[in-house]
Order: structure tokens, then sequence, then C-alpha cells
């Protein structure tokens, strides 16, 4: 039997599972894809809020994605929490290693309810390290602000994410003030374009995870970034829709609803 494309994916680890590496297996599974994982923080979370962290040591995260790369074919990167300036340096000389192999970024800054997850310097190291090898970038609204400090809208944010050397931006407009939900495809200094959605009651934990590393799952298996940008939204949508309560918390993304029947 032929093995499915392999994603090597940079995240923290959620005790919880609604984010983190274990959302990222989740929705690379449901891309059809296997998931290879590099932890690069322990966290104490729940469905409310991130309470702790703690970055692993850098050496311990290039041991860790050295020994996946020396025996496994990877045909993508995704990136999630990174947790320390050290991390980013470390994950930056591995991809320019590999260059050959798209870069799936979310920008994780902060928790789903708004804890931050990092400073002034991990921004600045992102900017300079990471978005120059960056295939698709996906931040949220907040993110996209934080990024491009300086720019007055969404639209010269991601214009700016492109000049840093991003080649797409896929700005997500939940955290925005809007009826629907508009996520706007950015490249070669143009908006590509807007993908917009039913907005949906209630708030989610781990909906940026589930898109970047579905998408990225995606590109794994051969799509291009706007086919890809637009399946993995649509998935990750369905997750939504279809997510469940198991705590006091925010709802979790449904990620293996395509697994069950009508009946549930």
């Amino acid at each position: 039997m032929k093995s499915p494309p392999v994603v090597l994916v940079f995240a923290g680890h959620d005790p919880s599972g609604g984010a983190g590496i274990q959302a990222d297996i989740e929705a690379r599974a449901s891309q059809g894809c296997h998931a290879a994982t590099v932890i690069t923080a322990l966290t104490v979370q729940d469905t409310r809020d991130v309470q702790d962290f703690r970055p692993l040591d850098a050496v311990e995260l290039i041991a860790q994605a050295r020994a996946v790369l020396e025996d496994m074919p990877v045909a993508t990167f995704k990136l999630g929490m990174l947790g320390s300036v050290e991390n980013i340096e470390a994950i930056h000389t591995i991809l320019n290693d590999y260059p050959e192999i798209p870069v799936v970024f979310d920008p994780v800054l902060a928790s789903g309810c708004g804890t931050g997850l990092g400073g002034p310097e991990l921004i600045e190291a992102m900017q300079v390290l990471l978005l120059p090898m960056t295939t698709v970038l996906t931040p949220n609204s907040p993110e996209a602000r934080a990024l491009a400090r300086g720019a007055d809208t969404l639209d010269a944010c991601a214009l700016s994410l492109l000049d840093a050397g991003t080649d797409y931006v896929l700005v997500t407009g939940t955290h925005e003030d809007s009826r629907h939900v508009d996520n706007r495809l950015y490249h070669e200094d143009r908006l590509l374009e807007t993908f917009t959605w039913e907005r949906l009651p209630g708030s989610y934990h781990g909906s940026g995870c589930t898109l970047a590393s579905s998408l990225a799952g995606l590109l794994a298996r051969g799509l291009d970034p706007l086919a890809a940008a637009h399946e993995a939204q649509d998935y990750t949508w369905n997750a939504l829709r279809q997510g469940y309560r198991p705590g006091l918390g925010q709802q979790l993304p449904n990620r293996l609803f395509w697994t069950r029947d009508d009946d549930g």
C-alpha cells in the first residue's frame, strides 16, 4: 500500500485535546495524511483558557525534527505555537535545510480566550526568521495586526506580510464585528479571493489549528494554495458547525464529523 503524504507539525501540547498537536493530528488524518509531530511547548489549559505554558528546549525540538526528517519524506511543514525565540531560531535552521518543502504557518500569539502566548521579541523573530520562509500564512485579524504593526487596515496588513516574504496570506475574519465571516486570501501584492461564511454561534477552541493543519494536509496531497485554502475552510466550517462542548468552556471542533452517520 502506498504511504500517505507526511506533514510535520511544530506545535504545543494541549491536554484538553481541543487545540495544538491533537487538533493537528485529527485535521491531517481527515485529509488523508500521516501526522508527524514535534512538541514545542507543554501547556496547562482546558477548554476555558491557558493557565501556564513551558517551551521545550530548542535542542530537544531539533532532535525531534531531525529524527523524523532523516526517516520520512516530509511533504509539508506546519507551524503553530512555537513558545520561544530560541525555538523560532531552531525552526528557522531546520526550514533553511529543506527550502523545497512548503510551509503553512499559523502564528499563534494568544489563546482562543485572549491570553497572550508571545511578546514583542517573539513577534520580531517571526517577522525576521519565519515569514520569508512561509508559503501560506493563516493569521486571524488580531495576529495580522500584531505582525504588521503600523498598517491601518487588514488589507494593508496582508500586503505588508507579503512584502515580508510570505507567498500567500489568508486572513481570517472571525474576530471582526461583522454579520458574516469574511476570510481573505492575498498573493502577489493583491487580494486574490474573499471567502464568505455564515457566522456560527458560540466560540471555539482550536479553530485556527484546524484550518491551518487541514490546509497543510491538502497542500501535501498536491492541491494548489487557492484550492487548498477553499477546501480547508469548508472542512473547518463543517467541523465547527458540528462542534461539541465536553467541558465548561468553549466548544471544540468536531474534526472527525465525516466518520459519523446522520444519526450521530
